[in-house]
């Protein structure tokens, strides 16, 4: 069964960057597409960003431009790095195969970025 373990939100402020890390305990190479979601304050939890086993990146078109995910297969870790960040990036970001592993039902504790002056 796998494990997932986000980290590297904080506070920021508008125009700054982070780098979320995402550790999976178990092989992400088995999942052909890793995602970074995020559930805004009120709203539902979205699909940010998500790549392919071969490195194909798609992007929300929120993101587009600004934020760039990746992963290291051998480490079991995906990355996203954020940068000229909005205060509607504001959030609690999840990492996740794409679809979601066990259809949604598992969710690791997420890692908190907030954007504000």
């Amino acid at each position: 069964q796998m494990h997932l373990v986000e980290s590297g939100g904080g506070l920021v402020q508008p125009g700054g960057s982070l780098r979320l890390s995402c550790a999976a305990s178990g092989s992400i190479f088995s999942f052909n597409a890793m995602g970074w979601y995020r559930q805004a304050p009120g709203k539902q939890r979205e699909l940010v960003a998500d790549i392919t086993s071969g490195g194909r990146a798609n992007y929300a078109d929120s993101v587009k431009g600004r934020f760039t995910i990746s992963r290291d297969n051998a480490k079991n870790t995906v990355y996203l790095q954020m940068n000229s960040l909005k205060p509607e990036d504001t959030g609690v970001y999840y990492c996740n195969p794409n679809p979601p592993y066990l259809s949604g039902r598992y969710w690791g504790q997420g890692t908190q970025v907030t954007v504000s002056s």
